[in-house]
């Protein structure tokens, strides 16, 4: 526990960095990685749990950040858009948005790539409905979802 009243230390692993912070139990992680940890590649578009801008990898698991209170974070593995380029090289589902133009207004482009990058791992040769299935939970209004569809298509060519 931290000296500050009402906060705890929360130690895990953010795209591969052991580090500690200090937070309200029920800050959201959303919260925590853009103000605390200034890692502003994860986006708020709802604020509830529905939009998918917000999506990171905790533990292997895609979820909201906007619904994850600080304290779950403990002991946790989170990987955010900041992490899935390996160095200077991006992943093979970045480098395919680009391609295809599936990002446009960018908001739902974090969320979208951790989600595509989750489906990848899990299933490297998905089908069509595997791909629409693994985008389900993130929303955009811009691209038509055509795009960013044909992105992670390119991306399992890769």
């Amino acid at each position: 526990m931290t000296d500050a009243p009402g906060r705890i230390s929360v130690s895990c692993t953010v795209n591969g960095e052991a580090l500690t912070f200090d937070a309200h139990p029920f800050a959201r992680m959303l919260d925590v990685l853009r103000e605390s940890l200034r890692l502003t590649g994860t986006k708020e578009g709802c604020g509830e749990g529905e939009c998918g801008a917000c999506s990171v990898l905790i533990d292997g698991e895609l979820v909201n950040s906007c619904l994850v209170p600080a304290a779950q974070a403990e002991g946790a593995r989170i990987l955010t858009v900041e992490g899935v380029a390996d160095d200077e090289r991006l992943h093979a589902v970045q480098q395919a948005m680009i391609d295809c133009g599936g990002a446009q207004c960018g908001i739902c482009t974090p969320g979208m790539v951790l989600a595509a990058v989750s489906l990848l791992e899990r299933t490297p040769r998905p089908t069509d409905a595997d791909i629409r299935e693994g985008l389900a939970g993130n929303l955009c209004r811009c691209t038509g979802y055509m795009k960013i569809f044909d992105a992670v298509v390119r991306a399992c060519e890769r």
